[in-house]
């Protein structure tokens, strides 16, 4: 598929950090220092977004590394092709290793969107929205908190997707509207509802509530470990544009 009108790294690192919200963070020359409550990386790390040689990068890593220290959280850096050169040697060097690497997978919204009446999209993270994440693996006590309080953090616009099946909640995403691009997150299927196809239904509902808020662009975040979800998404368009790593010291 043509890459043609794709907005980019930086667009899209830039939509994700208003996509997933922390309530405190610092800027430090490259890098926007955000911490949640330890939860989702995203939320929880030092995150790059100047590819630019930084004479001050090594006084930069100790104040972000002072930040972590006062929050009482582990210090995370989150690597992408934004990093200003040189940070993931230095990192090494201060004896930081590499965790958790993901695709940043991305498709026009036109090739997969589509309206279902057997969704209901909600304004916030309703219980029984939440109830259904909670069938996903990786929901943590604190990843949970996080979600549930990001409708108030927000400033773009956002919807919570729920797919109904046999009269019960079955499927969820997470879709945010910001610009040209749309988020994609959250997406869970019930295990006694896999295998049905909700996992595309509800994203292509997703997609359809972002066009109506102008979105043309969707981008997605998957592990690399998530073949399952890594094929669900190629079906609809969203191929790999990038990569990221974050790097947690030992």
């Amino acid at each position: 598929m043509s890459v043609s009108g794709f907005p980019g790294v930086f667009a899209v690192e830039q939509a994700t950090l208003t996509a997933v919200p922390a309530p405190r963070l610092i800027f430090d020359g490259p890098f926007v220092v955000r911490r949640y409550l330890g939860g989702t990386g995203r939320a929880n790390a030092a995150c790059p977004m100047d590819p630019r040689p930084d004479p001050g990068l090594a006084g930069r890593i100790d104040r972000i590394e002072a930040f972590y220290a006062r929050m009482g959280q582990v210090c995370r850096f989150r690597s992408t092709p934004l990093d200003p050169e040189g940070m993931v040697p230095m990192l090494e060097a201060r004896g930081y290793r590499r965790h958790d690497e993901s695709q940043v997978i991305a498709g026009p919204l036109a090739g997969f969107a589509k309206p279902d009446p057997a969704v209901e999209i909600l304004s916030g993270p309703e219980e029984r929205w939440m109830a259904v994440v909670a069938t996903a693996e990786h929901q943590s006590p604190a990843r949970r908190a996080e979600k549930a309080g990001m409708a108030e953090l927000l400033a773009v616009p956002a919807a919570w997707v729920l797919l109904h099946e046999d009269g019960v909640p079955a499927a969820t995403a997470f879709v945010t509207a910001d610009g040209p691009l749309a988020g994609l997150f959250d997406l869970s299927v019930r295990p006694e509802f896999r295998r049905r196809g909700l996992g595309q239904r509800v994203m292509a509902a997703a997609g359809a509530w972002a066009q109506g808020q102008g979105a043309r662009w969707a981008y997605a975040q998957v592990a690399c470990t998530n073949k399952a979800s890594l094929t669900l998404n190629a079906g609809l368009g969203l191929v790999e544009r990038y990569r990221y790593v974050y790097y947690l010291k030992n």
